[in-house]
């Protein structure tokens, strides 16, 4: 006879398929026990202190003789009348219908079929080898059932290693960029490395891309690694020796299912009725969509500023929550909204009303009372307020003053919290040009003397051409951002090559400013400007002209549109700026009427991340009077740092029998230059070579005749608050008497 038999075996790991073909009853019982015991070994393990329990359980007489104790058991014991001996074999019929086998057996295991879906689940929850420096060398050659994998190297040392279809993942760049930027054994590289110290870091860089995919929605991925190094004498040490640094790790990367976003769940978002469709856009994920942790984090801050911008001044986003269910490739998540109603805009209230009041920082607001509140306003208020450079801090916070009731928004007002900052500013400024020798400037200013940001300053100016004594008072934010209100007063004395001056002024201005915190597409000043002044024409060794006095008074224009992307340090856009003065002016009883006027673009083209190419054009005009009824400092001039280099301050345009400028009716301005940035102090030096051109004529009309051509070269080193400047520049058509070279050293771009 012969029994068979299939026992079935469930395990965590696989099923097994156990065939009994020929077996002796001993060998039955015996079998029997070692199933036993096999099904015991396979179940989860206990706690360790569960040990010394079991073996209390064990008789001593099962430890001196395992086997005759288990024949002795009663499961192994047949009784008396139980059937025939069994050293005897059966020679007819009994129980049994099947031949008794004979003494030797055979005793196989065959597996069962894979079960697909039980071998994709158990292939995830699979645990992960540790990365060991000491793994031995895999075969390059790869079995026919292996998924294709793709090879892409990171680095010199580390090469990833992933299926095929994982190549197609729409990040894979930024996933490997993170890597690099992130990897212990890129990062943390030293030519005193040893073995011991890469084994560590290749088992954090394992951890690393396991964490990387987990980001990615990939939260059953596998990551192994192994290590490479040269045969024995062909290291890079001494002699062949195999050092650390010749190690070359590759990280086999099986990513598994990358999952999608189940349930979402945004608490009480629901709650705000008509505003939901508006906010719920703001939140970017849907159900089904790939999971990325990061978009978790973006789209929950484009949420709390959605709630913020559209009156939700209380709104509070909790920390988001993301279950995964390993059972659906899914992950369901959570996101605490809590919107606390909707607001509008009520009062501006400062806590130091007689510093900066109330009223006045809501002048300075870009936002009326009753407008929905936005948090983006807040933060421009806060910033307007901080450049005032009156306040060292500040806080301001929403206080709710009506609450929503019947379907309409509720108010808050704003608290104004501020601590003082030093108000008083004594500043000084040293220059110098090879054409127009020292310059000294100082100044005393108190920024609040007439509150709220009423300045005073008084400065002065001591130089070889220029001497001054002035005060300035001057009125921020007048009546709305940016809006200034000024009078200057000063008098000074002027001693240039074209002519002598001395001046009595008074100018007032209203101005609309674009400044560093909102750099505006439109800006303007209009003023009015009284002069009186006594002037006389250059000198020729030491002699001298008369001296005749002018009365001029004045309606200066400005209008500037501004498409640049930088105020100070511009790289891309254009600037477009006309400038208009109509003028009356009596001298020697003659009363003249003219204006002057000029017009000026700037142009700014990048090339690349390193190069800016920038140019210049200036045309200006004096129209309705002849050059001799205008006093010669206020006609056209060139030449100059702002103007064409190379050439002495209005150094450029017609001369006098003595050979000094006499200005002109008209004026015309050419410059270019490339701003190229080198790698030098961390990409804060550039070179800039420049060619400047420019004109000056006795007729109304800019004309490009005799023109005086500048070049040189330039150093801009740039800080936070703009590039400081030197200029080596040469005059091209040099004319005797020109300077062969001159410098000029300022803040700012020539243009």
């Amino acid at each position: 006879m012969s029994i068979n038999g299939r026992f079935h075996i469930p395990t965590p790991f696989r099923k097994t398929e156990f065939s009994i073909t020929r077996m002796s009853r001993t060998a039955l019982v015996g079998g029997a026990m070692a199933l036993v015991l096999c099904s015991i070994s396979i179940q989860p393990a206990a706690a360790q202190s569960a040990d010394a329990e079991l073996e209390d359980l064990i008789p001593d007489s099962a430890v001196a003789d395992p086997e005759g104790w288990a024949m002795d058991t009663q499961a192994a014991r047949l009784p008396e009348d139980s059937g025939p001996d069994p050293e005897t074999p059966l020679d007819g019929e009994g129980e049994f219908t099947l031949a008794w086998p004979d003494d030797d057996f055979d005793f196989s295991f065959e597996p069962l079929e894979t079960d697909p879906e039980l071998a994709e689940t158990l292939s995830r929850r699979a645990p992960r080898p540790a990365a060991d420096i000491a793994l031995p060398e895999m075969a390059d050659e790869e079995s026919e059932e292996e998924v294709q994998r793709v090879s892409n190297e990171v680095s010199k040392r580390i090469t990833l290693r992933y299926p095929s279809d994982f190549a197609g993942f729409d990040k894979i760049d930024e996933f490997e960029q993170r890597f690099k930027d992130l990897s212990d054994i890129i990062q943390l590289a030293d030519g005193d490395d040893n073995l011991a110290q890469l084994a560590n870091r290749a088992r954090a860089d394992q951890e690393l891309l396991e964490t990387l995919l987990s980001v990615y929605g990939y939260y059953d991925g596998d990551v192994t690694q192994r290590v490479r190094t040269p045969n024995e004498g062909e290291g890079s040490g001494e002699n062949g020796t195999i050092r650390a640094s010749d190690a070359r790790f590759t990280f086999n990367i099986d990513p598994g299912p990358r999952y999608k976003f189940g349930a979402i769940d945004l608490g009480e978002l629901s709650s705000v009725g008509e505003d939901y469709e508006t906010l719920r856009s703001a939140f970017e994920i849907e159900t089904g969509d790939f999971i990325n942790e990061d978009t978790i984090v973006f789209e929950r801050i484009d949420l709390d500023v959605a709630l913020g911008e559209n009156g939700y001044a209380f709104a509070e986003v909790g920390a988001p929550e993301l279950t995964i269910d390993h059972a659906r490739d899914e992950g369901d998540l959570a996101l605490p909204v809590t919107p606390g109603g909707k607001y509008v805009f009520g009062s501006v209230v400062s806590e130091l009303p007689k510093f900066l009041s109330g009223r006045h920082l809501g002048e300075i607001s870009r936002f009326d009372a009753g407008d929905i509140y936005k948090e983006s306003d807040v933060e421009d208020l806060r910033r307007a307020i901080l450049a005032t450079g009156l306040v060292s801090t500040l806080s301001i916070e929403p206080r709710e003053v009506e609450p929503p009731a019947n379907g309409e928004p509720g108010v808050v007002d704003l608290n104004v919290d501020m601590t003082k900052a030093p108000l008083r500013t004594i500043a000084g400024s040293l220059g110098y040009a090879t054409t127009d020798g020292f310059r000294a400037e100082a100044s005393w200013e108190h920024r609040n003397f007439f509150p709220p940001e009423g300045m005073l300053r008084v400065r002065a100016i001591a130089g070889t051409q220029e001497q001054l004594l002035g005060a300035t008072v001057r009125r921020n934010n007048w009546h709305g951002r940016d809006k200034v209100i000024s009078l200057d007063v000063f008098a000074n004395t002027i001693d240039r090559d074209a002519y002598e001056a001395r001046t009595v002024s008074a100018v007032a201005k209203y101005e609309r400013l674009s400044t560093l915190i909102f750099q505006k597409e439109l800006s303007y000043s209009i003023g009015l400007e009284l002069v009186a002044t006594q002037e006389r024409e250059g000198t020729l060794d030491g002699e001298v002209g008369p001296r005749e006095t002018y009365f001029v008074a004045a309606l200066p224009a400005r209008v500037t549109l501004d498409q640049s992307d930088d105020l100070l340090d511009p790289t891309n856009g254009w600037r477009l700026e006309g400038w208009v003065s109509p003028e009356v002016s009596r001298n020697n009883g003659t009363q003249s009427f003219y204006g002057r006027s000029y017009v000026e673009g700037r142009y700014y083209q990048p090339f690349g991340d390193s190069v800016v190419l920038a140019a210049r054009a200036k045309l200006g005009t004096i129209q309705g009077t002849s050059l001799a009824n205008i006093a010669p400092s206020r006609r056209l001039y060139a030449g100059g740092g702002g103007s064409v280099r190379g050439y002495g301050y209005q150094d450029i345009g017609p001369k006098d029998d003595l050979g000094e400028p006499t200005g002109g009716r008209s004026l015309a301005e050419l410059s270019m230059e490339a701003r190229v940035r080198t790698g030098f102090m961390d990409g804060a030096l550039s070179v800039v070579p420049f060619i400047d051109a420019g004109a000056v004529d006795t007729t109304t009309t800019p004309r490009l005749r005799d023109l005086q051509f500048g070049a040189g070269v330039g150093i801009r080193y740039h800080t936070n608050f703009g590039p400081l400047r030197v200029d080596l520049a040469t005059p091209i058509n040099r004319r005797p008497g020109d300077s062969r070279i001159a410098v000029y050293v300022a803040l700012g771009q020539a243009f």
